[in-house]
């Protein structure tokens, strides 16, 4: 004759079981009911008790807030990538403007305007040239002393050129200008 079962209670809102149990209706292992007991997602009712519907109930919210679908997930590991990419331009941008606001880096515009500076420089004083010279060259006796004149003042044009320096007060008015600054901001070197 087969054995009866033994009376089983009925299970109610109050029912109470071990960790054992719980991992028997979970199909968990007990160390790991033991850490949902550590993070806080199961909880005692008494010591070494737990209420077995409050403890399933739990552990289901808790898978629920843990699903994450394989697109949300592609989704927020761009998401953070992108914001990773963000604060590094902006960082590189930062760093950048600050270089320039030193005058350890030059806009390639800022470079362009310099240059041009330079050459109108230079073209001044080539078509001057014609008018300082016409004078002596006038009164020179023979062609070598004529040349001697024309070869002097064209270095001393050069010179003037070679003597040409970068003004860092110059390109800061212009980066004040370019950043619509006030031009009454003064550098913190004066």
């Amino acid at each position: 004759m087969p054995a009866t079962p033994k009376k089983t209670e009925k299970i109610s809102v109050k029912t109470l079981a071990t960790v054992a149990e719980l991992s028997a209706v979970l199909d968990l292992s007990s160390n790991r009911i033991y850490q949902l007991i550590q993070d806080g997602v199961i909880s005692s009712a008494q010591r070494g008790k737990y209420l077995l519907a409050d403890s399933v109930q739990r552990y289901i919210a808790h898978l629920k807030r843990g699903v994450v679908t394989e697109d949300e997930a592609k989704l927020d590991k761009v998401r953070r990538t992108a914001e990773a990419q963000l604060k590094a331009s902006k960082a590189k941008i930062a760093k950048m403007e600050a270089q320039e606001l030193e005058g350890k880096m030059h806009r390639s515009e800022d470079v362009a305007a310099m240059t041009e500076d330079l050459i109108y420089e230079m073209r001044g004083a080539l078509i001057a040239l014609p008018g300082r010279l016409a004078v002596d060259v006038a009164g020179c006796g023979s062609a070598a002393e004529a040349a001697e004149i024309i070869r002097r003042e064209v270095y001393q044009v050069m010179d003037e050129l070679a003597g040409y320096q970068y003004d860092p007060r110059k390109y800061a008015e212009r980066v004040r200008e370019r950043m619509d600054w006030d031009s009454e901001v003064v550098d913190s070197d004066e």
